[in-house]
């Protein structure tokens, strides 16, 4: 009975007590059940986390596809924008060589209208400074009858000279 004394033995007899309860009312199988169901968990959310990532580099090398085209829909823009500036500079350049020389023909022809409207006003200027010495002249040296006598033979010339 010394048995019955000993601290030692009524722990162990309870530990035996506590554990038989515990097989008693399965939380063994609870506890195995519920790490279980938490592993269940861990290995969905894994397999959720596995296809989020494949969709995750799905998007990504479509947005790298997407960015591709973008850079070369760009680099087609720029190049057309580039071709066109220079088209539009070959015209332009055409465009004032075509109108500096047409400007170039027009001065031309104002300076030769300048030369004959000159040339005529000198003639015009010259034919009056001559009649007006002729006339000079012409009275200086014709009398009344002299003048009388160069009417009548005009006069009388004028109709051989019209016909």
């Amino acid at each position: 009975m010394e048995l019955f004394g000993d601290p030692e033995f009524w722990v162990g007899i309870g530990t035996l007590v506590f554990l038989g309860i515990l097989l008693w009312k399965k939380v063994p199988a609870l506890v195995a059940s519920s790490l279980d169901a938490r592993a269940a968990a861990i290995a969905k959310e894994l397999e959720d986390a596995k296809r989020l990532r494949g969709e995750a580099e799905m998007l990504l090398a479509e947005y790298r596809k997407k960015q591709a085209a973008a850079e070369q829909e760009a680099s087609a823009i720029l190049a057309n924008a580039k071709a066109e500036a220079e088209r539009f500079a070959s015209e332009s350049r055409a465009a004032i060589k075509a109108q500096i020389e047409r400007r170039g023909r027009q001065a031309e022809q104002k300076i030769a209208q300048a030369e004959a409207q000159a040339l005529a006003e000198l003639r015009a200027l010259a034919t009056d400074a001559a009649i007006a010495a002729a006339e000079k002249l012409i009275l200086g040296r014709l009398d009344d009858k002299q003048s009388a006598n160069l009417v009548k033979r005009s006069l009388g010339e004028i109709p051989s000279k019209l016909n």
